[in-house]
């Protein structure tokens, strides 16, 4: 009977801390991304790998050897691509970059999408209002990477003259943040 009763508990015990855990996760702030819930308590890959709108990108960055550099602690930036970004590119481009061959050129496109830090919309407007209305990040890899206001609009120009809309801004994670642009950025 003792047994039993001890069994009972705990179960009960852990019904209560799944139903705790799955509360505190609905209460965190989210955002949609590609149709799926982007937690803040969950690092940057764990998250981008549920968004239906960035397979490219998970594809990229898990060919370019990145994901345990991405789920690391941060914080970082990242300027997220949609699948309709990549599709702007030239055709047989990311099939070109997702061959082991050309690793090294892949990493160079997708950390030059990565700021380092926790550049969340309000650090970003900072740096455009100090820079009087122009701001100038140096990327990951190396390069700059600039951003202004049109109107209500983030807007970046990467080092090639391409320019690229923030989407979607503020996707909070543990390890940074997320803006989703519309267009992929080139370094030189």
């Amino acid at each position: 009977m003792k047994k039993i009763l001890l069994s009972a508990v705990a179960i009960v015990a852990i019904a209560f801390a799944t139903n705790t855990s799955l509360q505190a996760q609905s209460m965190e702030k989210t955002k949609m991304v590609g149709g799926a819930k982007m937690y803040p308590s969950k690092d940057i890959i764990d998250n981008a790998v549920n968004s239906k709108d960035h397979t490219t990108l998970v594809a990229a960055v898990k060919a370019a050897g990145l994901v345990e550099t991405l789920k690391g602690k941060g914080p970082f930036t990242v300027f997220a691509p949609t699948n309709s970004a990549f599709d702007k590119l030239p055709k047989g481009t990311v099939e070109t970059l997702l061959k082991p061959e050309n690793k090294p050129t892949l990493t160079k496109v997708l950390t030059y999408h990565v700021v380092a830090g926790n550049m969340d919309s309000k650090a970003i407007a900072a740096a455009i209002k100090k820079g009087k209305g122009k701001a100038e990040f140096t990327t990951v890899e190396g390069g700059k990477l600039w951003a202004w206001m049109e109107g209500k609009k983030l807007m970046l120009k990467d080092e090639k003259g391409g320019m690229a809309t923030v989407t979607i801004a503020d996707v909070h994670q543990k390890n940074g943040v997320i803006h989703v642009v519309d267009t992929v950025l080139m370094p030189k």
